[in-house]
């Protein structure tokens, strides 16, 4: 048999049947829905008359929609919002599939509460109607986004047709400079490759760089993976990860923790296995990044100049280099820092785990946000949360100024009430920074934890490196 890449293995493991040269009928270990790209796919098969045929292998999550302000019970006031909540209960109660609804303690973003409850582990398939599943192939499963047709076909069959990617290999090698993160890296990437770079492919990252990587700043990196184009992000399994999956499925007993192990060395790929695209990048360059324009890619190191049209080298690029400054009312050859800022937004599916706020606390232990600066801190799960408490840390967040709130995507994205007004800056741990992605006329820069914390006690966009972090 041929050398064979990681993503090659993971799809042949779930291939059913082949369709043709280029696709496959691909078999889902786990499929992961929420309220808004699930309702039509429910609705198609209820009007057919098909049944989801394996309801064990379904979880669904409200998360978009619900707000995040303390409340208890949590009260979904939108009638849209609260419709679509409605009908995923109703869905999930008759075909019989788990669903962590607005006051479940487990409810949280999908891409946190899945992982956390050991219910993604390597070699897996993992689908969801959302794009940045891509998450979970920090643990070496292979995941992706697919559509609201896709979604129920997958509740139909529990397979999806499935077109197989070209593969593209990323190596970062050396040790993180200090200040940065692997948010900072993906931004990095981003930058450096453009937010089509790879586009149809499948991308494993390798180097010593990922594997010193805890497995929460892999999620952070393969979920941001999708900002460049990719269908997938992977990640070699390790030691790193067996830990992981360990601590978050205690319900392996040894024998079958061990067999697991024994089947998990085998996912990585064949030496001499052929790549169709190659990056290979120095850590040694990388710096703390921010984004400064409307797409993910148009981000630059904090001590790096906003680029000008001079330095763009197509009319298109230089046009939209234009139409960015403009809706972010910057000017070109200018620092970022300095900045003023009006919110912080720390959380997302990105950066709502625990080591992102203990990031954060360590640096705002001891100090209070800045004065007319509104900073939330929203935990990825209810999980996230009680262990943020539990640690100290909410204590630690709210003393410093910051608002505490109720796990969800909250201002991720305009799909709730946590939302920026027309022309408002906001530092941010999301992964897109779109036109009014945020909110109507709202100002995005994305950033890691640490650089959200030095904006926050600064009132501006700051250089974290430049901030005495207390002792702990």
């Amino acid at each position: 048999m041929s050398e064979r890449t990681l993503y090659q293995k993971l799809v042949d493991s779930h291939t059913v049947s082949r369709i043709d040269e280029l696709n496959v009928l691909l078999y889902a270990d786990l499929h992961l829905m929420n309220e808004y790209t699930s309702p039509q796919a429910f609705s198609a098969l209820n009007a057919r008359g098909r049944a989801v045929r394996r309801p064990r292998q379904q979880l669904a999550v409200v998360s978009h929609i619900i707000p995040t302000h303390a409340e208890s019970p949590r009260v979904i006031r939108d009638a849209a919002s609260l419709l679509q909540a409605q009908n995923l209960a109703s869905n999930c109660e008759r075909a019989g599939i788990r669903l962590f609804g607005e006051n479940d303690p487990l409810q949280g973003i999908e891409h946190i509460v899945a992982p956390e409850l050991g219910l993604v582990r390597p070699g897996m398939v993992v689908l969801c109607g959302d794009s940045h599943t891509t998450t979970y192939g920090a643990l070496g499963a292979l995941g992706f986004g697919i559509g609201t047709s896709e979604v129920e076909h997958v509740l139909a069959t529990q397979t999806l047709v499935y077109r197989v990617a070209r593969t593209m290999r990323i190596t970062i090698e050396g040790a993180l400079p200090y200040g940065t993160s692997s948010k900072d890296v993906v931004i990095w990437i981003t930058s450096r490759i453009g937010a089509q770079g790879a586009r149809g492919y499948a991308v494993e990252f390798a180097g010593s760089t990922i594997a010193s990587l805890s497995a929460e700043a892999r999620m952070t990196l393969c979920n941001m993976t999708v900002e460049v184009g990719a269908r997938a992000a992977l990640i070699a399994p390790d030691a790193i990860t067996y830990e992981y999956v360990r601590a978050h499925t205690p319900s392996l007993d040894d024998t079958a923790w061990k067999a697991a192990i024994e089947d998990w060395r085998g996912l990585r790929s064949d030496v001499g296995a052929h790549f169709d695209a190659e990056h290979r990048f120095d850590a040694r360059n990388i710096a703390p990044f921010v984004t400064w324009g409307t797409s993910p890619d148009q981000a630059i190191a904090i001590d790096q100049p906003i680029p000008d049209e001079a330095a763009q080298t197509t009319p298109s690029a230089a046009a939209s280099l234009r139409r960015a400054l403009d809706y972010m009312g910057l000017t070109a050859n200018r620092l970022l820092a300095g900045t003023r800022i009006d919110r912080v937004f720390v959380g997302s599916c990105t950066n709502g785990r625990i080591e992102d706020l203990r990031t954060v606390a360590a640096i705002v232990r001891g100090r209070h946000i800045a004065a007319g600066v509104r900073a939330m801190v929203v935990p990825g799960s209810g999980s996230v949360r009680r262990a943020a408490e539990e640690e100290g840390i909410a204590k630690t967040l709210i003393d410093a100024g910051f608002e505490w709130r109720e796990p969800g995507c909250s201002m991720c994205l305009a799909m709730n009430d946590d939302v920026l007004g027309a022309g408002e800056r906001c530092a941010s741990t999301t992964n897109r920074n779109f036109e009014g992605r945020q909110g109507r006329g709202g100002r995005t820069h994305l950033m890691s934890p640490a650089m959200a914390a030095a904006a926050a006690l600064t009132g501006c966009i700051t250089d974290v490196r430049t901030l005495e972090v207390p002792a702990s």
